[in-house]
């Protein structure tokens, strides 16, 4: 039970309200950390005033700053999820941005959970407000334990959503030496961690504080608040430029020559992607831009996903032989992304199918997106489903056990769009993956954070696999990037062209690769019983 003189007092209640703006104003600068706009530091901060606000609540009250941080982050992170439903759904304003608000407000529960837990955790367990688990427990284990779980349920409960995760934040910053070891997970872990270190280290004591908690004992000015902050100081800047010196460690080898790869980008609308009469248009730009590629040597030739709005049975004869044909003739591969339909089962799939020199091979999608290309509960939902109005949306899932594709000499993992948001899949093509291929049709989401978020999202999977990963989109952002998660070029969004440039196969595989999100969930699993464990020592005077 809480002791009488740590409850909340009613005036901490009434300010209520004000930590809940106060947290969602947090989780939408927040978004500031991610692409395009790559202010990392900035999650370090709002997870720390996140934690702040959260210190000395009932639970109910953390739930609810919990939630308004969700709300603040992802309402502004992805509402581009309406210009899908909206423009190229068939959906009437009203209802695309009402779908959008309560697909948000579902996702945000996930940081409302957070916020209660944190908070019945720091109020309710020995040791509880004023004890160690609200001085140091909470800050430096519990709540960036919780953070890393929720984050990692999130990805993969209910088919997964695993955006905007704190770790892809930090592909440009000293964090991202820790991706091949410890995966993006770990580094969200670390990014929750460094909040807890700072929260302790500046705002501990003004916000315990104002939430009516004991400070530190003892003056700011003694000694033993001044070794505290300079050793809290010391973990905070040896876990950041330690990430600096692993960035420089190469975990894979290069293995064979060098090749040269093209991505191209024809920037055909989504409007009129399905659009029959524009089938034509369509494929004759990818073959004039497969053409130049040929003129630039280009072994290996990737168009992006959905590039032939067409079956590949229909396409086979009159296009794909002979254009493979050609392939061979310029010592090329050609790896297209195409709907291919299978007559015995009457069902069909999201395709990449690799044709050329080196013979043929096919991939079926195998992560679907609820929604985009099935209907999940269809009988449940009645005549919502029916709202749903979007051109080829009932794929069916492919099977493979492992996203392997026969690319030329190379095995390649691959991916289509949606896939390379899930990095325990990624990571199953390896080691015997060369380099990886991404295909993507961002043209959903229009003009708006979704393409730059997913580019930083594939560089992960690159930093994450040691491998160059060369992604094709079908109007941005195309790019070539290497195994340490660096662009090499990109065909600019919303711009019809073509990027070639030296790709260079690796083999081995990174820790990560090798162990998955075993050693970060692991970690967390462990930081949340040693605050456990501190909390109930606390009042066990035989294990002080």
């Amino acid at each position: 039970m809480t002791p009488p003189s740590l409850k909340p007092t009613a005036g901490s209640r009434s300010a209520l309200p004000w930590a809940a703006l106060l947290a969602a104003a947090a989780g939408a600068l927040a978004v500031l950390a991610f692409p395009p706009f790559g202010l990392s530091p900035v999650l370090v901060v709002s997870l720390a005033v996140l934690h702040g606000l959260l210190v000395g609540r009932r639970t109910g009250e953390g739930f609810l700053v919990g939630w308004s941080f969700g709300i603040g982050l992802l309402g502004f992170g992805i509402f581009w999820i309406r210009v899908s439903l909206n423009e190229f759904g068939n959906m009437g304003v009203w209802l695309a941005h009402g779908l959008t608000l309560i697909f948000i407000l579902a996702m945000a529960l996930y940081y409302g959970l957070l916020g209660a837990l944190t908070a019945w955790l720091t109020g309710r367990l020995p040791g509880g407000p004023g004890g160690c688990l609200a001085g140091w427990a909470s800050p430096l284990l519990l709540f960036p334990a919780l953070w890393v779980l929720l984050e990692w349920l999130r990805g993969w409960f209910l088919t997964g959503f695993p955006w905007l995760n704190a770790g892809d934040s930090q592909v440009e910053g000293p964090l991202a030496g820790y991706v091949p070891l410890l995966g993006v997970y770990g580094v969200s872990l670390l990014v929750a961690l460094s909040a807890g270190l700072l929260w302790r280290l500046v705002a501990g004591r003004v916000l315990g504080a104002h939430r009516g908690l004991p400070p530190t004992p003892g003056p700011a000015s003694s000694p033993r608040r001044s070794r505290e902050r300079w050793g809290l100081a010391g973990v905070l800047a040896l876990i950041w430029l330690a990430g600096l010196g692993l960035g420089r460690l190469e975990w894979t080898q290069a293995v064979g020559e060098p090749f040269r790869a093209a991505v191209l980008q024809a920037n055909i609308p989504q409007s009129l992607k399905w659009n029959e009469e524009s089938l034509y248009p369509t494929l004759r730009a990818y073959v004039e831009l497969t053409r130049e590629a040929f003129d630039q040597q280009a072994q290996v030739i990737v168009w992006p996903e959905t590039a032939i709005p067409e079956f590949l049975d229909r396409v086979r004869e009159p296009l794909l032989e002979p254009l493979a044909a050609e392939a061979g003739e310029a010592g090329a591969q050609l790896v297209i992304g195409l709907p291919v339909l299978d007559y015995e089962a009457q069902t069909y799939f999201n395709g990449l199918i690799s044709l050329g020199a080196a013979g043929e091979d096919l991939y079926r999608k195998r992560h679907l997106v609820p929604f985009g290309e099935f209907m999940p509960w269809r009988s449940l939902l009645g005549p919502l489903a029916q709202a749903f109005a979007v051109p080829m949306s009932d794929f069916s899932a492919g099977d493979a056990a492992r996203p392997l594709l026969r690319v030329g000499p190379h095995q390649v993992g691959a991916s289509i769009c949606y896939e390379d948001a899930f990095s325990a899949e990624v990571i199953q093509a390896l080691p015997e993956a060369a380099y990886l291929i991404n295909v993507s049709n961002d043209a959903w989401f229009g003009d708006s954070l979704a393409p730059h978020q997913h580019l930083g999202i594939a560089r992960m999977r690159a930093l994450e696999t040691g491998r160059w990963l060369v992604r094709a989109t079908n109007t941005g952002i195309s790019a070539l990037i290497d195994h340490r998660g660096q662009v090499r070029g990109t065909v600019p969004a919303f711009q019809r062209g073509l990027f070639s440039a030296l790709v260079q196969p690796r083999a081995g595989a990174t820790p990560f690769a090798r162990f998955g999100n075993a050693l970060p969930i692991g970690l967390a699993l462990a930081m949340l019983g040693a605050a456990l464990l501190a909390g109930w020592r606390s009042i066990l005077p035989g294990w002080r």
